[in-house]
């Protein structure tokens, strides 16, 4: 189905631009042919590894996070009052376009504190969370399991003609994965799921965050992951595809981590001393799973083909880079904690 068809479904005939898009998802922007340079809503089709139910998620998480007087988009539903429009594939679904910016990195101190604030306000508001999700768990920081998945993925490609260049980024992931100590044993919240800083809608004119997008990935998870998949994407001003000047920046760090205790809810010392070594296991869970991505075809996350024109390439190098971020983030390991401790670098 076309974008156009699927909007019509609504009963709107308006004008479409196309987003940038996700690694998974694909967006536009839809606007009032008079006025195309103001978006009114944002189409998505969705890809299959979301079911339907995640929709029904979407709709109570916005409602719940509106009652708690923050901003989130709510989905239109369709004439007959159903969120989603089945497709041959995946499905297609209508939702609030939100004024503002979205970064796609990090830049200064100001930004980092108010992405820290609107996730510790997003993880406040959704503290007295206390209704099942329509759709069943999905376990996608289960390290360990995605660790297995890619120690497969190489045994079992034997003939893949990048096997030879991933082998010994698959095997360094590994390794540091052994190497690796901290706690897993922890309770699970009601987080976002994927807080990557292009998840996150700020004000067009100041450093104020507006609200989370993307909902899809909201449910049980533990606070390690949510806050590690947030700093190895907010910590890193050289964003996820340049190997030469990745790095992981305490600054930002120091000022989103501020920003995050002053508005989050309370969390327990066990919580509190995953936070850390989480955003090591992060980088190297992602390294992990691009690297196996590498050696499937089709890959699974969208590539750029003219940087990368082999398929594979480019989740190849995207797993170097998470795999040079992780080794930061654990050289750092005592600066960071010392500034959740205190507020203050060792």
């Amino acid at each position: 189905m076309e974008p156009g068809d699927a909007l019509r479904h609504w009963g709107i005939d308006g004008e479409l631009r196309v987003a940038e898009d996700g690694l998974i998802n694909r967006t536009w922007l839809v606007a009032d042919p008079q006025r195309p340079d103001r978006p009114v809503a944002v189409l998505q089709w969705v890809n299959p590894i979301f079911p339907l139910e995640v929709d029904l998620d979407i709709q109570a998480v916005s409602d719940h996070l509106l009652r708690q007087g923050m901003v989130s988009p709510r989905l239109w539903p369709l004439p007959g009052g159903s969120p989603s429009l089945p497709d041959d594939s995946g499905h297609w679904r209508l939702m609030d376009y939100i004024p503002g910016r979205t970064l796609h990195r990090l830049r200064t101190a100001g930004q980092a504190a108010a992405a820290g604030a609107l996730l510790g306000r997003f993880h406040a508001a959704m503290a007295d969370w206390d209704r099942p999700f329509a759709r069943p768990p999905r376990r996608i920081h289960d390290t360990g399991a995605r660790m297995a998945d890619l120690d497969r993925a190489m045994r079992d490609t034997p003939a893949h003609p990048l096997l030879a260049e991933a082998r010994p980024v698959g095997d360094a992931i590994l390794d540091a994965w052994r190497r690796w100590d901290g706690d897993l044993d922890l309770p699970e919240r009601a987080c976002h799921g994927d807080p990557k800083i292009s998840n996150l809608r700020f004000a067009a004119d100041r450093d104020e965050g507006i609200c989370l997008l993307d909902l899809d990935t909201v449910g049980p998870q533990r606070l390690a992951d949510e806050l590690g998949d947030a700093w190895r994407s907010w910590c890193n001003p050289a964003g996820e595809d340049d190997l030469e000047a990745v790095r992981f920046d305490l600054e930002l760090f120091e000022s989103s981590a501020a920003a995050w205790r002053r508005h989050a809810p309370a969390i327990s010392p066990a919580e509190a001393d995953s936070l850390v070594p989480g955003i090591e296991r992060i980088c190297l869970e992602l390294a992990a799973r691009f690297c196996a991505d590498s050696l499937q075809s089709p890959t699974r996350f969208r590539e750029d083909r003219k940087r990368f024109p082999v398929e594979g390439s480019h989740n190849l190098h995207r797993a170097r880079v998470q795999l040079s971020l992780a080794r930061q983030a654990r050289h750092a390991r005592a600066a960071c904690a010392a500034i959740l401790a205190t507020g203050r670098p060792r």
